[in-house]
């Protein structure tokens, strides 16, 4: 199966602007790609997981890709599918989140066989008057305005600073265009409108076509965005979210979600993925698409130790519990103990989970919501069960 095929077959397409010069772009190895990675943060994200995956089986297929880091997008702050303004980061702070990205996207793809650049190296260099007289008569405010990503904002204010971005980006693909000869950009679906912007500007300014497809949102069948739990993100870093917390987000995805992610996200082939349907072991699935991307992301050691962890928790076996490490000097009351260990995030939480018959510490289901805690058992280690599925060893640091 070419891989454009296999992209269609695993649900990776959303939009393009020309299918079949696409097709015969990637299916031939002469697609120069670019990806674009705003440093919000010092980490990757399951969200930008989906692209890189993408990446990878470009790569693989004989493209090129061309990381774009960007430093100079990253000082503005992209408004798609955000209801208020991104948080402002400095110069320092998004150097150091771009160098964390480059070393992360290393372990995906091969970098030596890939173009590696950080968009503040030419969007600083620009000077405002000649941005407005080179790119200003080639955007409408109309079309602009009509874009899905300045609508959900226009409600609650949209900034004139936010604005520009898709300027900026549209920039960005003129520029790699020219002097990288990058044919196609690759993204999100939430960043259609600003790809848009780009293809256009390039057939303005050079008469040329350039391409744009998406990818779709990575979303659960609730139409909610994954990779988001109660404590935040699921990182790539595995300093911010554990190998084994990554497995087991994996493993405890709903039902109707699992065959849907084991084709978006991983590399099984399409033939093996029926068969997996076919088999109807929802269990058995959900464990092969944890291990799977466990492995993808930490390697395989990783994901063969979180595998083994979870069948131990499950069949009652403690030894290799994950443990939380916790900062307490004397008898907590157990709605206390649960905020801080981060398996609540509050107590109203913690005593609904309590009421609801769903917490069990040391084997006995916890009844009384006002239970103390001891020191002593906590200096020991105290086996916590939350719902079914959650397993944690809590112990006093």
């Amino acid at each position: 199966m070419a891989i454009f095929e296999e992209l269609q077959a695993r649900g990776l397409i959303a939009q393009v602007t020309d299918e079949n010069e696409i097709k015969d772009l990637i299916n031939n190895g002469k697609a120069k790609f670019y990806i674009g990675f705003d440093p919000t943060a010092d980490s990757l994200h399951i969200g930008h997981y989906m692209t890189l995956a993408l990446m990878m089986r470009l790569q693989k297929a004989g493209n090129t890709p061309i990381v774009v880091l960007g430093g100079g997008t990253g000082l503005v702050g992209d408004p798609s599918g955000k209801s208020d303004m991104r948080k402002m980061l400095t110069n320092e702070e998004i150097d150091k989140n771009c160098e964390c990205f480059k070393k992360q996207i290393g372990r995906f793809i091969d970098l030596n066989k890939a173009i590696v650049v950080n968009n503040a190296s030419w969007l600083k260099e620009l000077k405002y008057v000649d941005v407005l007289r080179e790119i200003g008569p080639y955007f409408t405010v109309n079309n602009m305005l009509r874009a899905e990503c300045y609508k959900q904002r226009m409600e609650k204010g949209l900034t004139f600073l936010e604005f520009n971005y898709m300027i900026m980006q549209g920039y960005d693909f003129y520029h790699l265009f020219k002097e990288k000869g990058c044919n196609m950009q690759f993204g999100g679906d939430d960043q259609w409108s600003n790809m848009l912007a780009g293809t256009e500007l390039i057939r303005k300014k050079e008469g040329k076509d350039a391409y744009a497809m998406t990818i779709p949102l990575l979303l659960n069948c609730h139409g909610q965005k994954m990779g988001k739990t109660v404590n935040g993100a699921v990182w790539l870093d595995k300093n911010k979210t554990s190998p084994f917390d990554f497995f087991q987000y994996f493993r405890n995805i709903d039902d109707a979600d699992v065959i849907k992610c084991l084709k978006m996200l991983t590399f099984i082939s399409i033939d093996d993925i029926n068969k997996i349907e076919k088999d109807n072991d929802i269990n058995k699935a959900k464990e092969i698409l944890a291990y799977e991307m466990t492995k993808t992301v930490h390697g395989e050691d990783e994901a063969k130790k979180s595998l083994e962890m979870a069948k131990n928790l499950f069949s009652g076996a403690g030894d290799n519990m994950p443990t939380i490490e916790v900062n307490v000097t004397s008898d907590i009351d157990v709605k206390d103990l649960l905020v801080i260990s981060k398996l609540t995030p509050s107590k109203g939480e913690a005593r609904r989970l309590i009421e609801q018959g769903g917490l069990t510490i040391n084997d006995n289901k916890v009844n009384d919501v006002n239970l103390k805690i001891t020191l002593s058992s906590l200096k020991e280690g105290i086996k916590v069960k939350k719902g079914k599925k959650i397993f944690f060893k809590i112990l006093v640091k």
